[in-house]
């Protein structure tokens, strides 16, 4: 597929429902589609959909070595429902050898190198091979996200993307949750509208933007995988 034919498929699905283009990418790229989640609402419920289409499919989650207890806990409610065990992906260097390597804790001083290291590096390595991955990016979270379309071509790890909720909003995603009983991060209730990593991620209340909280006091709002 071109980027050409890509196009044309993303524009004839932009009315389909998240599921119709999760079977859409199944059908498509069988065992070349894997799909990365950080547990925040918005991939638990594109998991459980998944779960009832093809459950055989790959789902890993960057584990950074600074996840909240309550993101780990997600992915083992995850595996009792339905069945499906999401793959760690652990960076090459464990924190405690990072944080020795460069004398110190880099995510309040360094945060684009921290990311790099912790997030973006290891989903390259975990994406070789595959020919399509699924995220689950919505276009009202932020300014990089709004220009997502609901298939396209990935420069930044060279393969297809697709995003299946790109035009759902935060409504339509927790309905969705709420209808099905997805299980889902209980930080979401406590006033966590997004949810990374401990250090970068605080509590802003329930009618915060989606990206509010996380690297408080930065301009930064993306670890860098979804930014063109």
């Amino acid at each position: 597929m071109n980027k050409i034919d890509l196009s044309k498929i993303s524009s004839d699905l932009e009315n389909a429902t998240p599921q119709e283009i999760l079977r859409w990418a199944v059908d498509a790229y069988g065992r070349g589609l894997t799909m990365a989640t950080a547990f925040g609402v918005e991939g638990c419920a594109l998991i459980a959909m998944l779960a009832e289409i093809d459950p055989a499919i790959r789902v890993i989650n960057l584990e950074t070595g600074y996840q909240f207890p309550e993101t780990l806990q997600v992915r083992e409610r995850i595996r009792e429902k339905y069945g499906i065990e999401v793959e760690h992906i652990f960076p090459d260097e464990t924190v405690g050898e990072m944080e020795a390597r460069f004398g110190g804790p880099i995510y309040n001083r360094m945060p684009d190198e921290c990311c790099r290291i912790r997030k973006i590096v290891p989903l390259k390595r975990a994406l070789e091979g595959y020919s399509a991955w699924v995220s689950a990016i919505r276009r009202e979270q932020t300014p990089d996200r709004s220009r997502t379309q609901i298939v396209q071509w990935d420069p930044k790890f060279d393969l297809v993307k697709i995003s299946p909720l790109a035009n759902w909003t935060k409504k339509d995603v927790w309905s969705y949750a709420l209808d099905n009983d997805v299980p889902y991060n209980p930080l979401h209730d406590r006033g966590f509208p997004s949810i990374g990593c401990w250090p970068c991620t605080h509590a802003v209340g329930q009618d915060a933007e989606d990206r509010d909280g996380r690297w408080a006091g930065l301009a930064k709002i993306e670890c860098g995988i979804h930014s063109h």
